[in-house]
């Protein structure tokens, strides 16, 4: 993912999804919102369960052109024809990981608040690293990452850095000038209208 002259939603799905009505409620948000990429963050270990909801929700991202990539599992986003796979493990599979994907493929990966191992993800071929929580959340150690960081990365760094973890709409407005995209999932999937909720933290952006 290339970073934009302003951010860019990069939507993560629910840890749990309903396959007979989650379809219906991505692509309702995909219509009426611009969104970059698409993370598959699910959890448990049901590899069959996996692949299904990663064959539906990758036709209906690529049917609005949106990008899918999906956490750690490598083998799958080959076998899927995902676009690509976000890390968990900071920097240490980056490497491995580029060279089985190729060049084509988005790579990412989750630093938490280390602006050491974003680096040497950055050096190991990622296409971009996410750092967080920026608020308390269920993401990561309970650490934060805190507004410098991200204020630093964007000055000293070229890659792509996304911002995640209880976002708001104060943390959105404070961070849009010094990140690349949001990485946006519970706080909208949790709310009655996934669309409007979305809308008001793009709205933060500007």
């Amino acid at each position: 993912m290339d970073a934009p002259e302003q951010p860019q939603i990069y939507l993560v799905t629910p840890p749990n999804i309903d396959l007979d009505s989650f379809p219906d409620h991505l692509a309702r948000v995909l219509d009426g919102a611009e969104v970059a990429c698409l993370r598959l963050a699910l959890a448990g270990t049901d590899e069959d369960a996996m692949a299904r909801a990663a064959d539906t929700l990758r036709e209906v991202s690529h049917a609005r052109d949106v990008a899918i990539v999906i956490a750690d599992h490598l083998l799958m986003a080959q076998r899927l024809g995902l676009d690509g796979v976000h890390l968990s493990d900071a920097y240490r599979s980056v490497r491995a990981t580029r060279k089985e994907l190729g060049a084509d493929s988005i790579v990412g990966c989750f630093c938490g608040t280390s602006r050491h191992d974003g680096m040497n993800a950055g050096e190991a071929g990622a296409d971009y690293v996410a750092f967080g929580p920026v608020t308390r959340s269920n993401l990561g150690d309970g650490s934060l990452a805190e507004p410098e960081l991200f204020e630093w990365w964007s000055q000293m760094i070229e890659i792509p850095v996304v911002a995640e973890g209880g976002l708001d709409e104060a943390t959105v407005r404070a961070l849009a000038p010094h990140t690349d995209f949001f990485g946006i999932g519970e706080e909208i999937w949790r709310t009655d209208d996934p669309l409007a909720t979305l809308k008001e933290l793009t709205a933060a952006m500007a």
